[in-house]
């Protein structure tokens, strides 16, 4: 079924390889079907078992083929066309990851599959996912979010096929990466528009749920603290009624909807009575209440930047940059 030969000058591996893909573009194997086992193999052609298991994980890592405890290799897969497979663990969907997904997919090119997970801010989950996907792709690209000690976990996958996405953590800081320096960004971002600032009493960040990046309460806290602002951390606005002179800092959309409402219901101004500073921009923002300040990275960006580095096998560390647009709101 396998053909290997002698002095042809095509490693032997590759010529395992190449007799799958024939067979497979032959229909002699189909989705499902079993190969042979990799002793089979060896021991039929007179070959190490590492040349074998070389072209098996391949095949393997393109999605070709995949093993079954105990019982042996399947083909997962008749597209042969697929070279090399990509491991993307997001903390959850929004429009903006989602931006930064198409913008990803779009600039790697299409022979590169993209299988994409969803963690949403569960340890369990996180480890789980890493866990079960060890070895079947080429690359692992991981978005660890604000979970504690996500380095346990990604330690065991192969280092030089790990790229870090949006937040890097002190123990990561070997791997590539492509972040946002969200302390940095959010104290530097409201120092600029401290004079806007300074005719507000109160000083609110919405932390919802606690998924907030650590850098993002930092820089908040030293800004207010630094120029002695009254300052609170929710997490959630949905029992908060907005007094005139409040300031809202607020990274999701559903309690910058609750505060754009409530602000309405208790007549209040948006930018005179009250400030909004949002996060993370969208066409939506530019329009509502005459236009929502918001602090953004690219998203676009990001992603094309990521896969720049994935076919360049770059390995660096790329902060992407985060700017306040100001509207209505402040």
């Amino acid at each position: 079924m396998i053909k290997i030969k002698d002095k042809i000058g095509t490693p032997k591996y590759k010529q395992i390889i190449n007799s799958i893909e024939e067979l497979i573009i032959s229909g002699e194997l189909k989705k499902g079907d079993q190969i042979p086992s990799l002793n089979q193999v060896k021991n039929e052609h007179n070959l190490s078992r590492d040349t074998v298991l070389m072209a098996f994980n391949q095949l393997k890592n393109r999605g070709i083929i995949q093993s079954v405890v105990g019982k042996g290799y399947y083909v997962s897969s008749e597209n042969i066309n697929v070279t090399q497979k990509i491991f993307l663990l997001f903390d959850e969907l929004n429009s903006f990851k989602e931006d930064l997904y198409n913008s990803f997919l779009e600039n790697l090119g299409n022979d590169i599959q993209v299988d994409i997970y969803f963690h949403h801010f569960n340890r369990n989950s996180f480890s789980k996912l890493i866990q079960e996907n060890n070895g079947d792709y080429n690359y692992y690209v991981i978005m660890p979010a604000n979970l504690e000690q996500a380095y346990n976990d990604i330690k065991n996958l192969p280092p030089d096929k790990v790229y870090i996405l949006d937040q890097i953590h002190d123990d990561l800081l070997n791997y590539p990466a492509i972040y946002q320096n969200f302390k940095k960004a959010l104290y530097n971002n409201l120092n600029d528009v401290k004079h806007l600032i300074k005719k507000y009493k109160h000083l609110i960040l919405v932390n919802t749920n606690n998924k907030q990046p650590q850098g993002m309460l930092d820089g908040f806290t030293e800004f207010c603290k630094t120029y002695n602002f009254k300052f609170s951390i929710l997490n959630t606005l949905k029992d908060k009624k907005p007094t005139t002179g409040d300031l809202y800092i607020i990274p999701d959309d559903e309690n910058l909807l609750r505060i754009i409402k409530k602000m309405k219901e208790s007549n209040l101004s948006l930018g005179k009575d009250i400030g909004v500073i949002s996060y993370n921009d969208t066409l939506l923002k530019e329009i509502v209440e005459g236009g929502i300040t918001t602090i953004s990275t690219d998203f676009n960006a990001m992603g094309k930047r990521l896969a720049e580095m994935i076919l360049n096998k770059e390995n660096a560390q790329i902060e992407n940059t985060i700017n306040l647009i100001i509207r209505n709101s402040l």
